[in-house]
């Protein structure tokens, strides 16, 4: 569970949107920055790649385990537990009514 705030600083994924007419991977042809069908997996640099061995995973001050994105601090399990964004710990609602449980 992310906040409103911390959802702006989630990444965005390479593959296009399937709705061309409203999608991020529609440009203009004036601008001529990227064409309409252009897979920019494979036209990025390659330093510009995504690898997982030099990215830096933090672990969840819970429970210490490994989360699921380099900027976030809580693991998905304990975010939903506590009811809190899994980036920066804001408590999203009340949770001294429900159980839950992640299981």
């Amino acid at each position: 569970m992310v906040c409103d705030k911390c959802e702006k600083k989630l990444g965005v994924s390479v593959t296009q949107d399937t709705w061309k007419s409203g999608s991020r991977s529609t440009v203009s042809s004036e601008t001529g920055k990227q064409k309409l069908t252009e897979n920019k997996f494979l036209t990025r640099a390659k330093g510009n790649r995504f690898d997982p061995t030099k990215s830096k995973f933090k672990q969840c001050r819970i429970c210490r385990v490994n989360t699921h994105h380099p900027k976030a601090n809580y693991c998905q399990a304990c975010a939903y537990k506590k009811s809190i964004c899994c980036m920066c710990g804001k408590t999203l609602m009340s949770t001294k009514n429900y159980k839950m449980s992640s299981t």
